[in-house]
Order: structure tokens, then C-alpha cells, then sequence
């Protein structure tokens, strides 16, 4: 796999009390329709009635998880600049932060680099009644500690081999595991990049790392399908989201939990 070269003139980056009971959410097929409408097609009022629906469902959701006491974990993994952040906030403004949290987790702690490497993830899960989203997980292993040499061989060979066995001990727990990958294209990852260089509103989200992926495109794009390959299973799929156009409302109202 080669990577493609970016046009642009610019320099490029790389360098409660009611007992009523609640609706049941529609029932819905995880995949994601490959039929769906893309950016051009998708007008600005089409889109927000569409989202308005979709957090109807949410809604929904929420409270069926709380009637019924379950325990539901959405992971969003994939390219930086692909959207993850913008559907998590669409997802979560329509739901009770007292149900519905974020586990978005910093770089470990010299205690937690002792611990058993899906320790810290574990504290984050959920109680029955409660929505965990987590921004990044223990999928780091296989990407930025992968491609930036965090973590040793040994340690990412192992994780691989221990994941889809800790997902599968966490299903059989009674949790309910989703998890989406947003892909985005290199022309399009840069130019957000350069989006957010432009913008000071946004430059916080454009880090040193950041900066690193993108010259490292490929390294990526290669520890990415070896992932896919380890962790891809029949009880634990992955799903995949096209995100190249978030901006123009295509990626959020696709992903539906």
C-alpha cells in the first residue's frame, strides 16, 4: 500500500419517578447501510430531521437500558480527524450524562503502566442501567503504541491474543459491546489538519502526536488491518464508518447505537 501523495498548495501537516414502562428502541441492524445517502445528497434539513429521529431513538434506548438494567459499551476507535469526537457530542446531547458517560482516557500513570493493561479500562465500565462511550479504549495498544513503539513486540502480540478473549469474557458478563472504526481518506485527514491549524478555536485538538500519525500513514494503515484481522469476530464485529464527509452531515446520523 503506497501513500497518496496530497495536492494542496499548503505545506503539508506531516511535515426516574414515572413507573411507566418505556418504549423499546426500534429494533435496528448494527451494520451500516451500504444505500446511505452521501453529502451531496444529504441536504442541511433532511440531515437534522434524520439526527432529530435517530436521538428520538437514543432517547429511547436510554431508557430501556435503565428499565430493563443494561450494561452497554460503545467503543469509537480510527483515524485522527475522522469525526469520533463530533458523533460522540451528537449522541450524548440528547441523553442523561447520569446514564450516558464518556470514558475518555489520558496517557497512563507510572502505577498504571504496572497494571495489567486492560486494568484502567475495566474501572470504566458500566453498571447495569448505564452507557459507556468510550473515546479511544484499549484499542491504543494496536495503533499508537503499535506504530509509535510504546509498548514492546511481546506486549502487542500478547494484546492481540488476549482482546477478543477479554471482549468475549465481557459479553458472556452480560455486557452489550459495539464497536465502529471511522476511516477516513489521507487528503481529507490533511486537509482537516490544516483546518485545524487555521482555526484557533480548534488548534487544541492538533497535537505532537497528531503531527507523527501523519507521517506515518501507512505504518497506521498496516497495524489497522492487523487489528482487524485479531479482533474482527462473529460475537465481537467491528463496524466500519466512511467519514470523509462529516462536514457536510454524512458520518454522524449513520451511526445509530
Amino acid at each position: 500500500m503506497s501513500k497518496p501523495k496530497t495536492k494542496s498548495k499548503k505545506q503539508s501537516v506531516a511535515d426516574g419517578k414515572n413507573s411507566k414502562k418505556p418504549d423499546k428502541p426500534s429494533d435496528t441492524n448494527h451494520t451500516l447501510s451500504n444505500d446511505f445517502p452521501t453529502a451531496e445528497q444529504l441536504s442541511k434539513k433532511v440531515y437534522k430531521k434524520e439526527l432529530a429521529r435517530l436521538q428520538i431513538e437514543l432517547v429511547k434506548l436510554q431508557e430501556w437500558a435503565k428499565y430493563k438494567g443494561l450494561k452497554i459499551v460503545v467503543v469509537f476507535e480510527g483515524r485522527d480527524a475522522a469525526g469520533k469526537g463530533g458523533v460522540i457530542k451528537r449522541i450524548t446531547d440528547c441523553l442523561n450524562p447520569r446514564i450516558c458517560r464518556i470514558a475518555a482516557l489520558g496517557k497512563p500513570t507510572e502505577k498504571e503502566r504496572t497494571q495489567w493493561y486492560f486494568q484502567r479500562y475495566v474501572a470504566q465500565l458500566p453498571a447495569a442501567g448505564e452507557i459507556v462511550l468510550f473515546d479511544r479504549s484499549w484499542y491504543n495498544r494496536a495503533g499508537v503504541e503499535r506504530v509509535m513503539e510504546f509498548c514492546t513486540y511481546n506486549e502487542y502480540v500478547e494484546f492481540l491474543r488476549s482482546c477478543p478473549e477479554f471482549e468475549h469474557m465481557l459479553q458472556r458478563s452480560g455486557i452489550v459491546l459495539i464497536k465502529y472504526w471511522f476511516s477516513v481518506s489521507d487528503e481529507v485527514q490533511e486537509q482537516r489538519f490544516q483546518d485545524r491549524l487555521a482555526d484557533p478555536i480548534k488548534r487544541w485538538k492538533l497535537s505532537e502526536m497528531d503531527l507523527e500519525a501523519r507521517a506515518r500513514w501507512v505504518e497506521y494503515s498496516k497495524a489497522k488491518d492487523e487489528m482487524f484481522a485479531a479482533t474482527d469476530t462473529t460475537r465481537s464485529p467491528w463496524y466500519v464508518v466512511e467519514a470523509d464527509e462529516k462536514n457536510k452531515h454524512g458520518s454522524t446520523a449513520s451511526v445509530t447505537c
